[in-house]
């Protein structure tokens, strides 16, 4: 680790400023491998010695990189390299949330929160494509992998065409393959939004961030080939320090 710190070049002859040349370089050695979850780095008085800048300059990098989920903070511990943030495909692949963490040979869990019928939700109903006053299964959960949370989700779906997804338990069922092992009902489109908001109380509590971090929040409605009306709607919040998303695009 200190010879990846030593080999950190800043120029101080370009207008590029010392503290984000500092992150990028950090980054970079994060990226490679140089630096691995869990090391601690020099605190910031031996940095500032090392590289010849003022300790605002190491500051400001390392909460920028700490901002961004590459660096955690402890006070009276120092600053270490946190856990490479978990790469989601959902955007542009339907894959059930167990067989992509497995994939990336993370162990995936589920915690279920609740599992209940409710009714008369009009902004759930109008999404589903349902009368005003039909019920709905309500299912929130909360998924980890390697028991690092990384997702809240709430999900709803049609109470009367699928009741019985009611008995299935979600701490090792998947959703999509209880409707098709149950209905023959194969989940084939989606359509997702996607925008940053702050965390509220209950998902800082749920997901272990401060309130009011950052959260990524990805609305789903689900549509399945043998029906017409939509068969899920989503809200998922996903810790914006520990996820990122890829998207594939074919011209």
């Amino acid at each position: 680790m200190e010879a990846a710190l030593r080999s950190i070049k800043l120029d101080k002859e370009i207008p590029i400023p010392l503290y984000y040349q500092l992150e990028q370089q950090v980054l970079k050695r994060i990226n490679s491998g140089e630096l691995k979850d869990g090391d601690l780095l020099p605190a910031e008085s031996e940095l500032c010695e090392l590289l010849d800048i003022s300790r605002p300059t190491v500051r400001q990098a390392f909460s920028a990189l700490a901002a961004e989920g590459y660096l955690q903070r402890f006070k009276g511990r120092g600053t270490f390299v946190a856990k490479p943030k978990v790469e989601e495909r959902f955007l542009s692949k339907l894959q059930p949330f167990n067989q992509e963490m497995l994939a990336k040979g993370m162990t995936p869990s589920t915690e279920v929160l609740a599992l209940e019928k409710l009714t008369g939700r009009q902004e759930i109903n109008e999404k589903l494509e349902l009368p005003r006053t039909a019920a709905v299964i309500y299912l929130s959960r909360l998924r980890s992998a390697d028991e690092l949370p990384l997702v809240f989700v709430e999900t709803y779906i049609p109470y009367e065409p699928y009741k019985k997804l009611m008995d299935v338990d979600y701490t090792h069922h998947s959703l999509y393959d209880s409707l098709e092992s149950l209905y023959n009902v194969r989940v084939n489109r989606v359509c997702r939004e996607i925008e940053a908001v702050n965390a509220r109380r209950r998902e800082s509590d749920l997901l272990n961030i401060a309130p009011n971090k950052a959260v990524n929040l990805v609305k789903t409605i689900a549509y399945a080939e043998q029906v017409s009306l939509p068969v899920e709607y989503s809200v998922a919040r996903y810790r914006g320090d520990k996820n990122k998303f890829t998207l594939e695009i074919f011209r």
